[in-house]
Protein backbone atom coordinates (compact mmCIF):
# COMPACT_ATOMS: atom_id res chain seq x y z
CA UNK A 1 0.00 0.00 0.00
CA UNK A 2 1.41 3.36 -1.01
CA UNK A 3 1.10 6.29 1.33
CA UNK A 4 -0.60 9.27 -0.27
CA UNK A 5 0.53 12.54 1.21
CA UNK A 6 -1.05 15.89 1.92
CA UNK A 7 0.76 19.11 2.74
CA UNK A 8 0.11 21.74 5.38
CA UNK A 9 1.08 25.08 3.83
CA UNK A 10 2.22 27.76 6.24
CA UNK A 11 3.32 31.40 6.13
CA UNK A 12 6.70 30.88 7.77
CA UNK A 13 9.26 28.29 8.74
CA UNK A 14 8.55 28.97 12.41
CA UNK A 15 4.89 28.01 11.90
CA UNK A 16 5.98 24.77 10.20
CA UNK A 17 8.31 23.95 13.10
CA UNK A 18 5.55 24.59 15.65
CA UNK A 19 3.13 22.34 13.74
CA UNK A 20 5.73 19.59 13.44
CA UNK A 21 6.30 19.70 17.21
CA UNK A 22 2.55 19.81 17.94
CA UNK A 23 1.77 16.82 15.72
CA UNK A 24 4.67 14.89 17.22
CA UNK A 25 3.17 15.38 20.69
CA UNK A 26 -0.05 13.80 19.37
CA UNK A 27 1.81 10.89 17.73
CA UNK A 28 0.78 12.01 14.25
CA UNK A 29 3.61 11.36 11.76
CA UNK A 30 4.79 14.31 9.72
CA UNK A 31 7.91 15.68 8.07
CA UNK A 32 9.15 19.12 7.09
CA UNK A 33 9.74 19.23 3.34
CA UNK A 34 10.18 21.89 0.65
CA UNK A 35 6.86 23.13 -0.73
CA UNK A 36 6.09 21.13 -3.90
CA UNK A 37 6.13 23.46 -6.91
CA UNK A 38 2.75 22.22 -8.14
CA UNK A 39 1.16 23.51 -4.89
CA UNK A 40 2.81 26.91 -4.59
CA UNK A 41 5.52 28.97 -6.22
CA UNK A 42 6.50 30.27 -2.78
CA UNK A 43 9.89 29.24 -1.49
CA UNK A 44 10.01 27.59 1.87
CA UNK A 45 8.90 24.58 3.78
CA UNK A 46 5.64 22.85 4.52
CA UNK A 47 4.58 19.93 6.67
CA UNK A 48 4.00 16.65 4.84
CA UNK A 49 1.38 14.39 6.41
CA UNK A 50 -0.37 11.13 5.61
CA UNK A 51 -3.61 11.97 3.80
CA UNK A 52 -5.47 9.44 5.94
CA UNK A 53 -4.69 11.57 9.02
CA UNK A 54 -6.16 14.84 7.69
CA UNK A 55 -9.29 14.86 9.87
CA UNK A 56 -7.34 14.10 13.07
CA UNK A 57 -4.71 16.70 12.19
CA UNK A 58 -7.29 19.38 11.37
CA UNK A 59 -8.89 18.73 14.74
CA UNK A 60 -5.57 19.07 16.59
CA UNK A 61 -4.63 22.23 14.65
CA UNK A 62 -8.02 23.78 15.39
CA UNK A 63 -7.94 22.84 19.10
CA UNK A 64 -4.45 24.30 19.47
CA UNK A 65 -5.21 27.39 17.38
CA UNK A 66 -2.23 26.66 15.12
CA UNK A 67 -1.35 29.07 12.31
CA UNK A 68 -1.47 27.52 8.85
CA UNK A 69 -2.66 28.57 5.42
CA UNK A 70 -4.28 25.42 4.04
CA UNK A 71 -3.97 21.66 3.70
CA UNK A 72 -3.48 20.49 0.12
CA UNK A 73 -3.89 16.91 -1.02
CA UNK A 74 -1.59 15.33 -3.58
Amino acid sequence: MNIVFAYILVDSTSHALKIEKLLGKHNLPCKLVPVPRHLSSDCGVCVRINRLDIEKIQSVLHEQNADYRTIEEE
